[in-house]
């Protein structure tokens, strides 16, 4: 502010220095002439306001401020190698006006890019760098490079290059190297996970050669690769082609998954028919067990029962016999055995069911005619 401002002052100085030299010139010249008018330059109205705004020039001129994103490189006549050995930092500096002057350089980061995009790098138009891999195949890479000056090596960036280490350094540096490093790899290395150290390469490199001229290298960034149209279009078909060997294996693992899971249904359906089978097997063979064990409970209960009690089986066995037998044939000495031809007569009891029909007694017949006489002789049975 300090500079800015003796810079408007010495503006301001030299205008009104001017404005009234033309006045009084042309007062002076009205009065006596042009003789008169040359007299008027060397009095003390013209020098002591000419001496002002000469002081306050100079003092402008010696007078340097450097913005801190800056570095100043000081070219003197007062030194033999014609510059300051140290650049001049951000500040407020003096310099001797008229010996010496003062070469801004910008030490903030810069990006420089090559790009095939027309606006999208640096310079427009398609500024990619061509260059061939190992087995002959043109690549074409857009880059980009983040660099600045080395506030200690402005004076070498000064005399190396100027205002123009752009063109004649940062642009030749990066096609030179960028294509000396591809041609060190195969394109499909490149198009692989090579392609991290492809870049990391060059990094390195580039690295090296920014700090031999003053500069300070902090990130190069390979931006994008692209081949040549048939290296493309094979690149494209052999993708086409595993993306459809993906599906198919895809699709064939599914169907294995599916028929896996088919296989396993089936097994446990048939392992729970088994079971159910199994069960009901077992529970059929629990139910005659206990059947049994009821009736081996039950015969025992009747063995002690009957060895208690022997006319109960008498008893029994009539019961059993009265529902679907008309005629009994009761034995006097056997009741287990009843061998019928041997029967007396007299332990025949009939009943008579038909009312109004007379037994044989009742008419007369002999009951020896009751027996039938076609039928086979019954054969003695025996009873459980």
């Amino acid at each position: 502010m300090l500079d800015n401002l003796l810079n408007v002052l010495t503006i301001i100085a030299w205008a009104f220095f001017g404005v009234f030299l033309v006045i009084y010139i042309t007062r002076a010249f009205q009065r006596g002439g042009i003789q008169e008018a040359l007299r008027a330059l060397f009095t003390g109205r013209v020098i002591l306001p000419l001496f002002l705004a000469l002081s306050l020039t100079m003092v402008s001129a010696s007078l340097i401020f450097i913005e801190p994103q800056q570095v100043g490189v000081v070219v003197s006549l007062m030194n033999r190698d014609g510059y300051r050995e140290q650049p001049m930092r951000s500040g407020l500096h003096w310099i001797v006006p008229l010996a010496e002057r003062v070469e801004e350089y910008p030490i903030y980061w810069q990006t420089y890019t090559m790009s095939t995009e027309p606006f999208e790098g640096t310079k427009v138009g398609n500024d990619t760098i061509a260059a061939r891999s190992s087995d002959g195949q043109a690549v074409y890479l857009d880059s980009s490079i983040i660099f600045r000056i080395d506030p200690n090596e402005a004076i070498r960036v000064h005399i190396d290059f100027q205002d123009r280490y752009i063109e004649d350094f940062v642009r030749p540096i990066m096609r030179g190297v960028i294509r000396t490093e591809v041609s060190q790899f195969t394109v499909d290395e490149i198009n692989s996970s090579k392609r991290k150290d492809l870049e990391s390469n060059l990094e390195e490199i580039l690295r090296d050669e920014f700090s031999l001229k003053g500069f300070v290298l902090d990130k190069f960034l390979l931006r994008n690769i692209a081949f040549s149209e048939q290296y493309a279009t094979a690149i494209e078909q052999k993708q086409v082609a595993e993306q459809e060997r993906t599906q198919r294996e895809y699709e064939a693992e599914q169907a294995r998954k599916l028929a896996a899971g088919q296989r396993d249904k089936s097994k446990i359906e048939a392992e729970g028919i088994a079971e159910a089978i199994r069960l009901q097997g077992q529970a059929e063979a629990d139910v005659i067990l206990l059947k049994a064990e009821a009736e081996a409970e039950a015969l025992d209960l009747i063995n002690r029962i009957l060895s208690q009690n022997k006319d109960l089986m008498t008893f029994r066995y009539i019961d059993k016999l009265a529902p679907g037998i008309k005629v009994m044939l009761v034995p006097n000495d056997n009741p287990y055995l009843l061998p019928l031809p041997d029967l007396g007569m007299e332990d025949l009891v009939i009943e008579n069911e038909t009312p109004g029909i007379p037994l044989p007694s009742e008419t007369g017949t002999p009951r020896e005619e009751l027996l039938p006489t076609d039928e086979p002789t019954p054969t003695p049975t025996a009873i459980p």
